[in-house]
């Protein structure tokens, strides 16, 4: 995925960031039964604001994403943007069950890859996407998409462009450097993806224009300061420097 800086054309544009999107595939509904309809949160309740700047926004559909640990041999159908989450995700085939889910794609990985979900204490071919006990990656790898226990979920590194490495490994516990700089401790029975979690350049974009942020869902920020006092706490103050740090 690359970024691009989109001609000036009009003063929305001048700004604006985006990433190119070639490698996606937008055929995302041949799987109906993995996308649904979830009625967001729109900030308000039997007509008070109960969420600030939340409000509106485009209808999206949310995909079934498995966050679980399961065996299976997969094949990659395709990568598809999601709109709920900042990484992209991965239409996959699991030739074991016989049956289609969608997983967080990592980095670098294509359509017609071949993933291997396998839980044993076996040395593995590692490749990216490849998913196992943390016990049989290596120290020093990166690695995403952390579950504390083969029986939970996948909890930590999830974002897009976000890749944890394992710094120690003991025969019970290893230490794990999460992407806010905490240092992990989890037991031997912890399961993770070899390799980073895609859409690295996630963080360079600019929206560049505030229409794109209303069809997010984003609305409008106003200053304490700019406000009556019975507005906020802040409103009503003069043009000193304010003292007080509340909100409403």
């Amino acid at each position: 995925m690359q970024i691009q800086k989109l001609y000036p054309i009009t003063n929305g544009m001048r700004h604006q960031i985006i990433i190119t999107k070639s490698i996606l595939s937008k055929n995302i509904n041949l799987i109906n039964y993995l996308n649904k309809y979830y009625h967001r949160k729109k900030g308000r309740s039997l007509g008070k604001i109960t969420i600030r700047h939340k409000g509106k926004g485009h209808k999206q559909l949310y995909r079934t994403i498995n966050f679980g640990n399961f065996f299976g041999k997969l094949i990659v159908l395709s990568n598809c943007y999601d709109p709920y989450r900042t990484s992209f995700i991965s239409l996959i085939f699991n030739l074991v069950e016989k049956k289609f889910d969608f997983l967080v794609m990592s980095f670098c990985l294509c359509v017609g890859s071949f993933i291997l979900f396998d839980f044993q204490e076996s040395h593995l071919d590692l490749k990216l996407g490849y998913r196992t006990l943390i016990k049989n990656i290596p120290a020093g790898s990166f690695i995403s998409n952390i579950s504390i226990s083969y029986l939970h979920r996948s909890t930590y590194i999830r974002s897009a462009g976000t890749f944890g490495q394992i710094i120690q490994k003991t025969r019970t516990y290893f230490k794990i450097r999460l992407p806010s700089g905490i240092i992990l401790t989890v037991c031997n029975l912890a399961t993770a993806t070899f390799g980073g979690v895609s859409n690295r350049n996630n963080k360079n974009i600019c929206i560049g224009k505030a229409g794109r942020n209303r069809l997010l869902g984003v609305r409008p920020a106003v200053r304490g300061v700019a406000m009556n006092p019975v507005d906020h706490p802040h409103g009503g103050q003069t043009s000193g420097g304010i003292k007080k740090c509340m909100t409403p």
